[in-house]
């Protein structure tokens, strides 16, 4: 794996590195030369350029406010595949009547013209605002006259009265960087834990103190030049936990001399949850428990069948509005009387209704897959988005989810397993691994017939299991329209009669019907084809050339089932029958194998996929290239069938 670098700087100890000749803070003059450069020198296929990226943020001693100030330069090189930074979105926080405001705005795209530069500025007209939520707005402008070779230049500040919100900064971005800085200046009753985590190191670093006003400040720096672009790779949930961050947590304030600790231990989170009326104070409702048992639990023995009953109640009577937490959003009577709410609210509830029934039930909070990985060694409420229910029992804990309609026990959504949960009971914080054992599998079924003309008709039906399921209902759920586009788009083949639906098990179905011309050739008598039809393997998704660098993240087990019947014309025998293989490797991790049988006049071919782990070290990545290699050879073997 790629080495992992992390360290925090000290509130307490004064440390001064290399950086006694750099100048921070100070932007180079526009470079005329900057327009007519042709590429990247860190990577000459990047679409785009950092010239230079500073971001710094000070809290006044005085007012108290925290102002975050950006000044960004950034060279095009593509503009098609730079989309991404020819537009800026900048969030806004508001919340209790209190907002962040933004100021001293500016903004242009230079180009060269007739050996001219020739500056656009962004007038007010280009710029707007919209509302994200009830607590974020967003404000967003769009760069105009961007050309190949334009520089886009920006600044601007946010004056914010949250001294939690000093932004995370992302060292590693998908473009290489000439420069990039970091700067927190804060006065010493205003401290902060500043951690780094990260394959690279600063070139310049400083951390010290000075006085302005009257008020004894402390900054930390940090440097870094020639900043490669991040290369991404398959197979990883989310890649910003490898990216090169510096992120800054609140550790204390001191006002008139007393001293709010925030930076806190698992230990402390869990006493402060616990006195929180949206949490523990909800915990303890022990009365809307008792009002909406269902009437049969109490009178069940066994306590995993107690714990499904219940679960299974609170999973069909609420529906989750998509909202994270770990605490409730409206509280237990608003989710009554509504029938929705937000992760908290739900699960939360279902952990009420489990106690009891007697049963020893715990919050387990997590940090889902998109929004990174918990840093165990700093704890941070701020991380923690969302909470399930952890029944602890002799093997561990069983799990469960309300908030997905297709989850059961310890069949959590694929958001949830991201390694890592905190179990908050009311006596102690407990570290735990999440990991997904349970296999999820997914068929893929064709039943085809071949005409005297060469049109094939026939059914497909795909059906997924486990976490599979879950995710492509939420595929549906998103976009019904969208998600049946994606068969006809992917496969190249005319379905009709797309049908998607929950089973009674769990189980996510989709059926249809489909014709198509181009899946034979025929070479005089001859009818050529590929019995895997629009299955087969036509790529390598372990196609990586360099050296693997991060884990192989798959979310979960699962067996992959392809299974073609094909049904020879009439008259037509085939010429010579596809090799059958198997391959799998010797801890028996990895399997695949490929099958062909003729039934009477019937070809039945069969491909099937094993992974029996949901992750892997990067070492393994050999073993999948070699085999998914197998798998696509295989799966692209044709037959040829002759008039008898």
């Amino acid at each position: 794996m790629k080495k992992i670098i992390l360290f925090t700087c000290s509130i307490i100890t004064l440390t001064v590195f290399n950086a006694q000749k750099h100048e921070f803070l100070t932007p180079p003059k526009f470079n005329e030369a900057d327009l007519s450069k042709p590429k990247s020198l860190i990577d000459e296929n990047a679409p785009a350029e950092f010239l230079y990226r500073s971001e710094s943020f000070v809290i006044s001693g005085t007012s108290g406010l925290l102002s975050k100030r950006y000044f960004y330069r950034i060279k095009i090189y593509n503009k098609d595949k730079a989309e991404k930074w020819l537009n800026l979105e900048i969030p806004l926080f508001q919340t209790g009547g209190a907002h962040e405001y933004l100021s001293n705005m500016k903004a242009s795209t230079y180009n060269l013209e007739n050996g001219k530069v020739v500056s656009t500025k962004i007038d007010k007209d280009s710029r707007y605002k919209s509302k994200e939520d009830e607590n974020i707005l967003i404000a967003k402008l769009a760069f105009p006259n961007v050309k190949d070779g334009s520089v886009l230049e920006y600044r601007y500040e946010i004056e914010s009265p949250f001294l939690f919100s000093v932004p995370e900064v992302t060292i590693e971005d998908d473009i290489p960087s000439l420069y990039t800085e970091y700067v927190l200046n804060t006065p010493i009753n205003v401290l902060y834990n500043i951690n780094y985590v990260g394959a690279i190191t600063p070139n310049y670093r400083l951390i010290d103190e000075s006085h302005a006003n009257d008020v004894q400040y402390k900054t930390y720096k940090f440097g870094f030049d020639n900043v490669k672009s991040f290369k991404t790779e398959k197979f990883v949930n989310n890649d910003r936990n490898y990216r090169g961050k510096i992120s800054a947590e609140l550790h204390s304030t001191t006002f008139s001399g007393n001293v709010q600790q925030y930076s806190m231990s698992w230990e402390q989170m869990r006493k402060m949850l616990y006195e929180n009326k949206s949490f523990g104070g909800q915990l303890e409702k022990t009365k809307l428990a008792k009002e909406n048992m269902p009437a049969d639990v109490l009178n069940m023995k066994n306590d995993t069948e107690k714990a499904n009953a219940i679960f299974k109640y609170v999973r069909d009577t609420f529906t989750w509005n998509k909202k994270r937490g770990i605490g409730t959003e409206n509280g237990f009577k608003k989710l009554l009387e509504t029938k929705s709410g937000n992760a908290g609210d739900i699960n939360l509830f279902l952990i009420l209704m489990l106690r009891e029934a007697g049963l020893k039930a715990e919050p387990l909070a997590i940090s889902t897959v998109d929004n990174g990985l918990i840093n165990m060694a700093f704890p941070d409420a701020s991380k923690l988005d969302f909470v399930i229910a952890a029944i602890e029992n002799k093997e561990g804990y069983l799990l469960y989810d309300a908030t997905s309609k297709q989850s059961s026990l310890d069949e959590l959504p694929a958001r949830d397993w991201n390694q890592y949960g905190i179990v908050f009971s009311k006596e102690s914080a407990k570290q735990i691994q999440m990991v997904n054992s349970k296999t999820s599998f997914r068929y893929l079924n064709v039943d085809v017939k071949i005409d005297d003309n060469g049109l094939i008709t026939g059914n497909y039906t795909e059906k997924n299991k486990g976490t599979f399921a879950m995710l492509t209902k939420e595929g549906y759920d998103e976009n019904a329209d969208k998600y049946k586009k994606q068969y006809k788009e992917n496969f190249d083949v005319d379905f009709t009669d797309i049908n998607s639906k929950v089973l009674d098990n769990g189980e996510f179905e989709s059926t249809m019907k489909f014709s198509s011309e181009n899946l034979i050739d025929r070479v005089g008598k001859k009818i050529i084809i590929n019995p895997m039809l629009f299955l087969s393997k036509n790529s390598n998704e372990f196609d990586q050339t360099g050296e693997r660098k991060y884990r192989i993240d798959f979310l979960t087990p699962y067996t992959k089932v392809k299974k073609v019947i094909l049904e020879i014309p009439e008259g037509y025998t085939i010429e010579e029958m596809p090799k059958n293989k198997r391959i799998v490797t010797e801890d028996k991790e990895i399997e695949y194998s490929y099958a062909v049988e003729q039934k009477g006049n019937k070809l039945e071919v069969t491909s099937t996929t094993k992974v029996a782990s949901p992750d892997y070290p990067k070492e393994y990545y050999p073993a999948f290239k070699k085999i998914w290699e197998t798998a696509s050879k295989n799966e692209n073997q044709v037959i040829s069938l002759i008039k008898k």
